[in-house]
């Protein structure tokens, strides 16, 4: 390392090594300052240009004056995990600036405010000989933009935005028409923002022209893709589903899920007569309130959806254990975070695994689906409600926060590919047809029995207490071991039913990777990785719990198999430990639990270094 004096404003010389369409950037702001305007700008710009991208935003749980680190992958080769290095760094943040450069790739780039060193509040005590520095007087063109005083540090993220378009031949076009797309068309907020990028964009144009080392072009690779979040996907897709009622209370990272079903009931389920929706949309005064409301709900027939996270899960359970045993249909949206306890609120984890499956005293197991794409948070929106009411229980769709709150591309949805499916009913006219009702018995062997919804069929008790098959209360330990017994075959049929995992396969690999969820992404780039280095493996990728024959069969076909989940004790590696305990000397848990996503790099180092 040398010292450099940055008042100089530094130029270092270029690799001489041109890199198209495949680096990361890093966003380096205070939280609360409005950059994720800015930096949703940039990842729409990108994918307008036809370049496969992913933001993922990593904020702390305070409302403001904390770091925060957007980070924006674009990869010609369709990668959309995260990177853990990054090429370009947005330096806005005056507290975490050295460690920030110092994380830099070598050839890497530096835009920071002009005015830190103009105003000697900063010094590059260390530099780097291998990057290159560009100063921009952020603070004047924020000043210059027009913006009242107290809406300048929003508009000032504008000038990194015109800044890193000049330096990577980002189309400016493009950003005019995502900001268009962000402030809804509202003319005086797009021109506010506009002129700051204009400007900013003029400075580096004239001062440093483009990057020597870093440019994007464009590409034809998102033709026919969109860009969405995973909680609004969830709720379109549960809008779809029929969902006519849904009860919150506000948790990070979920509120949003609530946020859009309300959006898009707005637009899809309004009734012009009544001039109000067809989606009850209720925030609880808490999350006992919330699934309460949903579980009386689902009784009456309705379909009924909550959406919350661990704590709130925790609260839950007592519910939870009422669904699965009075057989109440019903669905959770779990959008994990990090815990034990409050954890890290805005971080990601894969810990609600075991926690899920088991929620309840007793035995108590419930069906877990696991999307790991905007297409399957989409479809899980509505296939939760149809496996809900077709095994009378409670469904958990375990999405997460980086699924959840983080933008993805994805090709079109599917509308649904069945009719909605109300599961077991009967009528008056059915009963009367057919011999008679009995609430919990096991007419046709797959242990679900027929229920009636009230006012159009017998009436029955809805018991959480020991029953009969006819709903009495009874304490007779051959009824109770009865019905422990029907529910698990009821549990044995929602192995079959419920979505069956999908593998990608590889000639002559002796070994296997299963994984679930977000991890998949950095999965997916890790299994071309992995080749690359001449390890041959099977990747088998879970959907949902319990677990079926298609992966006892992969367990059983291979010698080693490596169980990739984003927690710390892995959860999904104890799962197939339980339900697989001969095999259980075949599985290698390989876990990792810091609050990020995973990365390809980490899974490919870890399994090569096991396996080489």
């Amino acid at each position: 390392m040398c010292a450099v004096n940055v008042e100089t404003e530094p130029q270092i010389a270029g690799t001489g090594h041109m890199v198209v369409n495949d680096f990361s950037i890093i966003a380096a702001t205070v939280n609360g300052s409005g950059s994720q305007t800015a930096n949703n700008t940039l990842v729409r710009a990108l994918f307008k240009m036809g370049i496969p991208v992913n933001g993922k935003n990593l904020f702390p749980s305070n409302i403001q004056g904390l770091p925060t680190w957007f980070n924006i992958r674009a990869s010609k080769d369709g990668y959309i995990a995260r990177r853990d290095d990054y090429h370009i760094l947005i330096a806005m943040n005056i507290a975490t600036q050295a460690e920030d450069i110092q994380k830099l790739a070598p050839g890497g780039m530096v835009i920071y405010p002009l005015e830190w060193v103009d105003d000697r509040k900063i010094k590059f005590t260390e530099t780097r000989p291998d990057i290159h520095y560009y100063g921009v007087p952020v603070a004047q063109f924020a000043k210059e933009s027009g913006a009242d005083a107290a809406l300048r540090d929003y508009v000032a993220n504008m000038a990194y935005v015109g800044a890193v378009s000049t330096l990577l031949g980002i189309e400016l076009p493009e950003i005019h028409s995502a900001l268009e797309y962000h402030f809804s068309g509202k003319k005086k907020a797009v021109d506010l923002n506009w002129g700051v990028v204009e400007k900013a964009a003029a400075y580096t144009q004239e001062k440093y022209g483009v990057s020597p080392n870093f440019r994007v072009e464009r590409m034809n690779s998102t033709a026919g893709k969109f860009l969405i979040e995973g909680n609004a996907a969830g709720a379109l897709g549960a809008v779809f589903g029929g969902v006519t009622v849904a009860a919150w209370y506000p948790i990070t990272p979920a509120t949003s899920f609530a946020d859009n079903l309300k959006d898009y009931a707005t637009e899809l389920r309004y009734d012009a007569e009544t001039k109000t929706t067809t989606l009850a949309i209720v925030q609880a005064e808490d999350e006992l309130a919330a699934i309460g409301m949903v579980l009386g709900a689902g009784w009456m027939g309705a379909r009924a959806v909550t959406s919350t996270s661990g704590p709130g899960i925790s609260l839950m359970s007592e519910f939870a254990g009422m669904s699965y045993f009075a057989e109440i249909p019903a669905v959770i949206w779990d959008i994990q975070r990090m815990g034990p306890s409050t954890g890290l609120p805005t971080r990601v984890s894969q810990g609600d695994v075991l926690k899920a499956y088991f929620l309840g005293h007793g035995d108590s197991r419930h069906v877990v689906l696991l999307p790991c794409n905007m297409k399957e948070c989409f479809e899980f929106g509505w296939r939760a409600h149809d496996l809900a009411d077709r095994l009378q229980t409670l469904i958990f769709v375990l999405s997460d926060l980086d699924l959840g709150m983080n933008l993805w591309m994805t090709d079109p949805f599917e509308y649904p590919d069945q009719p909605i499916d109300h599961g077991k009913v009967k009528t008056w006219d059915d009963i009367k047809n057919n011999g008679g009702f009995a609430r919990y018995k096991d007419v046709d062997g797959d242990g679900i029995g027929y229920r009636t919804f009230p006012g159009q069929g017998p009436a029955y008790f809805t018991r959480g207490t020991g029953h009969t098959e006819a709903a009495t209360y009874s304490e007779r330990p051959d009824d109770w071991e009865k019905n422990l017994q029907r529910l698990e075959r009821k549990h044995n049929t929602a192995r079959k039913i419920a979505p069956q995992p999908v593998e990608k396969l590889t000639d002559g690999a002796e070994i296997g990777v299963i994984s679930y969820g977000s991890t998949d992404a950095g999965m997916q780039e890790a299994f071309d990785l992995l080749a690359a280095k001449g390890v041959k493996l099977d990747y088998q990728r879970v959907r949902a719990l319990p677990l079926g024959e298609k992966t006892r069969d992969f367990v059983a076909n291979h010698k080693r198999i490596y169980v990739v989940e984003n927690n710390y004790s892995g959860q999904m590696a104890e799962m197939l430990s339980i339900d697989y305990p001969d095999m259980a000397p075949k599985l290698i848990s390989i876990a990792k639990c810091d609050g990020l996503p995973l990365t390809a790099r980490w899974i490919t180092d870890t399994i090569t270094a096991k396996e080489l």
